[in-house]
C-alpha cells in the first residue's frame, strides 16, 4: 500500500492523510496584508473578501451568500479563479506522481532487447519535483463593513445588500451605506486632479453625478420608510392599498405614519430640515419626470426660487452633500419612530 509520506509537495501543499485509495490534501490560501482572502460568486461571478481568521472559525457546513446578488451556495463553491488554479496545480502535480509511482512498480528496472527485428523495450525512472505553487494577486481591500448581525468582517467592491454568513441585511444598514456610496463618489470626483476633473466638467460628467445623487437619496428613503413601515404596522397593507408610491411624497409619507400611531416626522426633525428635504424632493421629480424642466408644481414647493416655469434647474455639488446629510438624519429618524 502507498505511504502518502512518499510524495513531494510544493510549499503550501501537503498530504493530511489517506483513507483506501483516497488521499486528503490541503493547500494554503494566503491571504492579504489585511488577513482578507478571496470568495467568489459562483452565480454572477463578482469577488468579495472576508477575514480569514474569523472565517476559520466559522462551522464546517457553512453556506455562504454572495454579497452583491445573495446567491447562497456551500462556501467552498466560492473559490476564486486563482485560488482554484492554486489547487489544480498542487493537485496536478501529486497525480503525476502517483502515476510515476504506479510506472515504477510496472517497470521499475526493466530492460529488454532481442535479435531478429523483434521491438527492444527499455523503462527509466525520473524523480517528479513538483512546481511552485501560483500566488494570490487579487484586488485590495476598497470598503469594509462589519456585519452588525454576526460582527464579521467583510470587504467589498460594488453596492452590496447580503452579508456572507447571515444573508440579507436590515434596511437601515442597506440605506446608510448607500448614502455613504453617493458620498464617497462625490469625494472622488473632487478629488481628481485639475485637468481630469476639467475635462469631465465639460462632459457633464459632475452635472449627472449631481442629478444621480439626488435620485438616489429619495430611492433611499423610499425604500428604508416602506420596509420600516411594513415591519413595523401589522396592518400595514390595508393601509398602503391604493395609495400608490407613498413613501415617495414625502408630506403624505409623514401623515401616514402619523395615522398608524406613530411620532411626525416633520416635528421631529424640524421644519428647516424638512423643507430642504421637500425641495430636494421636488428637484427629483423635475429631474425624473422633466429632464429639469422647472414647472409650477416645483415652485410651489420651493417658491423662493428664483427659476422661472421653462428653465432648466441647475444642481451644485453643496445642495448635493445637504441632501445627503438631510436624507441621512431623516433615515435616523424613521428607524427611531418606527421601532
Amino acid at each position: 500500500m502507498r505511504d502518502h509520506r512518499r510524495f513531494r509537495m510544493a510549499d503550501g501543499a501537503e498530504l493530511v492523510g489517506r483513507q483506501g485509495e483516497s488521499f486528503e490534501m490541503r493547500v494554503s490560501i494566503p491571504s492579504d496584508d489585511n488577513g482578507f482572502f478571496g470568495r467568489q460568486c459562483p452565480e454572477c461571478s463578482l469577488v468579495f473578501r472576508m477575514d480569514v481568521h474569523q472565517y476559520e472559525a466559522l462551522p464546517d457546513n457553512l453556506v455562504l451568500w454572495c454579497v452583491y446578488c445573495g446567491h447562497p451556495a456551500e462556501h467552498s463553491e466560492f473559490m476564486t479563479e486563482q485560488q482554484r488554479d492554486r489547487l489544480m496545480r498542487a493537485a496536478g502535480d501529486f497525480a503525476m506522481q502517483m502515476v510515476s509511482q504506479e510506472l515504477d512498480k510496472m517497470f521499475g528496472g526493466l530492460v529488454r532487447s532481442s535479435r531478429g527485428g523483434s521491438i527492444s523495450f527499455s523503462y527509466r525512472s525520473q524523480p517528479i519535483y513538483p512546481r511552485p505553487l501560483p500566488g494570490i494577486d487579487e484586488e485590495q481591500l476598497v470598503r469594509v463593513r462589519t456585519c452588525a448581525g454576526c460582527q464579521n468582517d467583510y470587504a467589498v467592491f460594488g453596492e452590496h445588500r447580503y452579508c456572507p454568513v447571515c444573508g440579507q441585511l436590515p434596511a437601515a444598514s442597506v440605506a446608510f451605506d448607500a448614502l455613504q456610496a453617493d458620498t464617497a463618489r462625490l469625494d472622488a470626483l473632487e478629488a481628481l486632479p485639475t485637468d481630469a476633473k476639467a475635462l469631465l466638467r465639460e462632459q457633464g460628467v459632475f452635472t449627472r453625478n449631481w442629478v444621480d445623487t439626488v435620485e438616489n437619496v429619495v430611492g433611499v428613503v423610499e425604500a428604508l420608510a416602506s420596509s420600516l413601515f411594513r415591519a413595523a404596522v401589522p396592518n400595514a397593507d390595508s393601509l398602503l392599498n391604493g395609495k400608490g408610491a407613498i413613501f415617495q411624497r414625502l408630506d403624505h409619507m409623514a401623515e401616514l405614519i402619523v395615522a398608524a400611531g406613530f411620532p411626525d416626522l416633520r416635528t421631529t426633525l424640524g421644519s428647516q430640515t424638512w423643507q430642504r428635504l421637500l425641495e430636494t424632493w421636488a428637484a427629483r421629480h423635475v429631474f425624473t419626470h422633466n429632464d429639469g424642466i422647472v414647472d409650477e408644481k416645483y415652485l410651489i414647493k420651493v417658491p423662493h426660487s428664483s427659476a422661472q416655469i421653462g428653465q432648466r434647474l441647475v444642481l451644485t455639488e453643496t445642495m448635493c452633500r445637504s441632501a445627503l446629510d438631510d436624507a441621512k438624519a431623516l433615515c435616523e429618524t424613521l428607524v427611531d419612530v418606527l421601532r
